[in-house]
Order: C-alpha cells, then sequence, then structure tokens
C-alpha cells in the first residue's frame, strides 16, 4: 500500500497554484511537484489529488492507495462519490476514472501539520515561479 501525501498552494483567487505530492512505498520516499493552472483554492486542492493519482498510475499501477489530504473537500466530495457544486464535478469524475487504475483508492483527512511534505513541496514550487516571473518583467 502507498501512502500519498497531496497539497497545493495557490497565490490569488484564482491564481497561481502548485500540487506537492510526497509518497511513501515500504523504504522508499518520492517528491513531485507540478504546475496546475490558474485556479482556486479549493479546485488546486482537487487538481493535485487528480495529479497524484496520475503519477501513482504512471510509477505505481496496481498499488493499493491510501490518498491523505488536509482539504476536507476533496474527502468528503471523493467519499459520499456527489458533489453541488458544478466545478468540482470535473474533478470528482477525473478521481472517479483515476481510481478505477488501482485494486482500491480510498482517501483520509489529515490535520496540515501531518500534511508538511507535501504542503512544502507546493509552497516551494509556487514561490519560485512567483519568483521567476517577477524577474522576468
Amino acid at each position: 500500500m502507498l501512502e500519498v501525501y497531496t497539497d497545493a498552494a495557490t497565490k490569488g483567487d484564482p491564481g497561481p497554484s502548485f500540487s506537492g505530492i510526497y509518497i511513501k512505498s515500504k523504504s522508499e520516499k518520492y517528491s513531485y511537484s507540478s504546475y496546475l493552472g490558474e485556479l482556486s483554492n479549493h479546485e488546486a486542492e482537487f487538481a493535485s489529488a487528480c495529479q497524484a493519482l496520475r503519477v501513482c498510475k504512471e510509477r505505481f499501477p496496481k498499488e493499493i492507495i491510501s490518498l491523505r489530504t488536509d482539504s476536507k473537500i476533496v474527502v468528503e466530495t471523493f467519499e459520499r462519490n456527489r458533489t453541488k457544486n458544478h466545478i468540482f464535478f470535473s474533478y470528482l469524475e477525473t478521481l472517479d476514472q483515476l481510481a478505477e487504475n488501482f485494486p482500491f483508492v480510498f482517501m483520509k483527512w489529515i490535520p496540515e501539520k501531518q500534511n508538511i511534505h507535501a504542503d512544502q513541496l507546493s509552497k516551494e514550487s509556487l514561490r519560485k515561479y512567483l519568483y521567476d516571473n517577477k524577474n522576468d518583467t
């Protein structure tokens, strides 16, 4: 079973958003971050969870996934498999489609202090992006 931690960092509403993904697999640890686009904070959290499952599909096919996030809305939407928010619906569909690639995917809400690695990855990528773009003008 993989422990997959995911978080997102966003500047603005919407604004540039980055995903941080930290994966623990037995004794191995993996870190990923990626640009998600111009999103709201909640959209970025959903997009980061989707990105985490894409990474797992590519790198760890057929594993059981324990996806952990500090976003209650992502966990509740995934567990209930429904949302009234039309923006979140497409993310839920994507999560469901990606989850089909694994024997089992479950999501767990964790406090921010337990999500420090993914949080740092997303914030570091956002800071670098903002710094690089500030100096390009």
